[in-house]
């Protein structure tokens, strides 16, 4: 039985080890795969606002600063004021301006100016984009705190709420291959994660650069429901395993205890039978019918052990019905003194072996018990004392008042219990393992009636023992 709880313990641990490391490692991956797509969200956002930013750059170089004006970009040529023929790129608002019109209005603004005809393959979009780039190579500075604004705009409209700062790098003209691939900055103090440089200014060699904080928070938000899910089937997992193992440890000892009263209930059973099948043949056979002095004996003797028989199934009679129902307390004033005076003189005129006993309780303490139950905690307890001894025994009982309640302990010199069975003892059915002998007869219901008594007064007992040194059985009651 060992050996199979202790592999199923062994496949539980390899099977919630397995599903934790699985989560583990699915876990892990995610969060590598919401990590790349941070940086890929960020870097396509710059990349994004960067490219509106020159776009509106180039809006504006075109049709300047006046709102509200339809413009035209013609491109042709034009006459010179030297009399030749010239091409020209200009911005025209005159209504109904063509093309073919082969002058110079005062409201047109040249974009560029070209003395010679050019390839035909040199389009009106290449002429504009040398145009940007000829704006390119002015001295406009950027504005950081504009884009850092659009920036975190668009982070926003990409559910990315995080810290951010820009800063541009220049690549000096002496070194072409780091404007192709330009190297980071080092990175600011407390942002450690930076998008690749996007250029803002290639002529110029003109790069900006975003930096963030460790993205924790913002990965943590994105797979909460995943981590929340985890842990709730880890949690479920682990306990659904732990119940079972509990469950199966608890279905053990219950066999265990079950087998241990099954022993001593047939051993119990068993004496008072053969007594009484002794008696009943000596007077069949060996003729005690014809002397009625022996006669009287053989059935005093049978009497009293089939009372102790009758006594035992009652005992476990009712410990069935107080399973059932629960038990009944009915207070009244008693003096815990005068009730263990009686119960020391009890003991003492039927101990079979001598017993002193050490009381120190005040006379005239008075509490409301019920006083037969109490009684039978105290009886029990100083019987157990007894029988769980050697050839004498030393009892001490004592009692006094605390600041919530009352207490009594009850204290021996016998052969005491070991301390991994001092959480069962008050278990129905317990007793402390013996093998196959039993000294001491009983069937473990002592102390589980003692528990339940004190706990229907609002009670507690507890129990202080070591092995060859004697037991400490103490009890509080609400006062």
């Amino acid at each position: 039985m060992k050996r199979r709880i202790r592999s199923i313990f062994w496949l539980m641990a390899a099977c919630i080890l397995g599903i934790n490391g699985f989560q583990a490692y699915w876990l892990y991956n995610t969060y590598q795969l919401t990590s790349q797509q941070f940086d890929r969200t960020t870097r396509e956002a710059l990349l994004a606002v960067v490219q509106r930013q020159l776009l509106s750059g180039a809006r504006q170089l075109v049709q300047g600063n006046q709102k509200g004006v339809n413009r035209r970009i013609l491109m042709g040529e034009f006459n010179s004021d030297s009399g030749g023929q010239i091409q020209r790129i200009v911005v025209s608002t005159e209504p109904g301006r063509k093309d073919t019109t082969p002058r110079l209005f005062q409201s047109d603004r040249i974009l560029i100016t070209t003395r010679h005809r050019r390839a035909a393959a040199d389009t009106a979009a290449r002429t504009l984009s040398r145009i940007i780039l000829n704006d390119w190579t002015g001295s406009r500075r950027v504005n950081l705190p504009q884009l850092l604004a659009a920036y975190q705009a668009e982070l926003r409209l990409r559910n990315v709420q995080t810290q951010a700062i820009l800063d541009t790098l220049n690549v000096p003209a002496a070194e072409p291959m780091l404007a192709v691939n330009p190297r980071n900055k080092p990175a600011p103090i407390g942002y450690p994660v930076q998008t690749p440089p996007i250029p803002l200014n290639p002529i110029r060699s003109v790069f900006v650069q975003a930096s963030f904080p460790t993205p924790t928070s913002y990965i943590l938000r994105q797979m909460s429901g995943l981590l929340g899910g985890s842990v709730a089937l880890l949690g479920l997992t682990t306990g659904c395993f732990a119940l079972m193992l509990s469950t199966i440890l608890r279905q053990k000892k219950l066999s265990e205890v079950k087998n241990d009263f099954i022993n001593n209930m047939t051993h119990e059973l068993k004496t008072p039978l053969a007594t009484v099948s002794a008696a009943v043949e000596a007077m069949q056979n060996f003729g005690a019918l014809n002397d009625p002095q022996k006669a009287q004996t053989y059935l005093s003797i049978s009497r009293k052990e089939l009372q102790r028989l009758s006594d035992l199934v009652e005992k476990v009679l009712n410990s069935a019905v107080e399973e059932r129902q629960q038990l009944t307390i009915n207070p009244e004033p008693v003096r815990p003194a005068e009730l263990v005076h009686e119960l020391v003189l009890r003991h003492q005129l039927q101990a079979p072996k001598p017993v002193h006993f050490d009381v120190d309780i005040e006379p005239t303490e008075s509490l409301s018990l019920d006083r037969l139950h109490v009684a039978g905690v105290i009886n029990n307890l100083i019987d157990n004392a007894i029988k769980y001894s050697r050839e004498q025994v030393t009892i001490g009982i004592k009692g006094r008042r605390d600041e919530t309640g009352w207490r009594l302990t009850v204290q021996d010199d016998g052969i005491g219990i070991p301390k991994s069975y001092q959480a069962a003892v008050f278990d129905r059915f317990f007793r402390v393992p013996t093998g196959n002998l039993h000294p001491v007869k009983g069937f473990g219901l002592g102390l589980y009636y003692v528990r339940q008594v004190v706990e229907r007064h609002g009670g507690h007992i507890a129990v202080r023992s070591e092995p060859n040194r004697g037991s400490e059985f103490s009890l509080w009651l609400p006062a």
